[in-house]
């Protein structure tokens, strides 16, 4: 059996379309999965209220709330949720707003039950990836170069005190580096803690989440201070990182 998606695995399953929610809930459960759904907000705040949830399959266009709203206020409550939007095709706003609002993922509705199960299975593995790391030890978030990333509000803040939207990936990578600052991480390692989707997996993808956060943090981009390339290893933080506790 999948021990990323065993008999404990709760997915809480809240989709407006009781059609679409029928399909999705009997393929899950056809895989062993526990699920709970509903149809509204109110049905999903009872749910995460009453019981331990591992992962929200969450339609953002609720009959009584913006999903999308609502998904960025869980988020904010707990950081270890997965949340994967479930979007309509036609729906472009939620589907690109989606990852970098609160969501780690968004699939297109219909999508084939196989590639759902692959995605939801590569956003659990990479939440199992982060619990390895010493990220329940009270730190509230990590300082550097006058840089905060705040680890309870996934939000971070440049030195002027503008905050600067991260992808999930981009968030998971930064924080494995401020991690490990000064260590030479080789691709793999980053890989593990910063992709979102098992498509997404080839030789070079770390390197293109790595330029993506240079162009946030760095001055000078092309020429990094912060992030440095160690040919033929990986990367290095290279920067003093102080931990926050909160």
């Amino acid at each position: 059996m999948d021990t990323l998606l065993a008999d404990a695995t709760h997915v809480v399953l809240i989709d407006r379309d009781p059609e679409a929610r029928r399909e999705v809930r009997d393929y899950l459960r056809e895989h062993r999965l526990r699920v709970s759904e509903g149809a509204s907000a109110r049905e999903l705040l009872a749910l995460v209220g009453q019981d331990d949830v591992d992962l929200l399959l969450l339609d953002p266009q609720l009959p009584d709330d913006d999903g999308l709203l609502l998904a960025r206020r869980l988020r904010e409550q707990s950081d270890d949720l997965p949340i994967v939007l479930l979007t309509d095709r036609r729906d472009e706003a939620d589907r690109v707003m989606g990852p970098t609002l609160a969501a780690d993922d968004c699939i297109p509705k219909p999508s084939h039950p196989r590639d759902m199960l692959a995605r939801l299975r590569a956003v659990l593995r990479r939440y199992q990836s982060q619990a390895v790391l010493p990220s329940r030890d009270g730190r509230r978030a990590f300082r550097f170069a006058g840089w905060e990333l705040n680890l309870r509000l996934r939000r971070l803040t440049s030195p002027t005190g503008r905050v600067v939207e991260l992808a999930p990936s981009e968030y998971n990578l930064l924080q494995a580096l401020c991690r490990a600052p000064q260590r030479v991480l080789t691709r793999d390692q980053l890989l593990t803690m910063s992709r979102l989707h098992e498509t997404e997996v080839f030789d070079r993808v770390i390197d293109v989440q790595v330029r993506r956060l240079r162009v946030k943090l760095e001055a000078q981009p092309s020429r990094p201070t912060l992030i440095v390339t160690e040919r033929g290893l990986g990367y290095r933080f290279a920067c003093t990182v102080e931990s926050v506790a909160g």
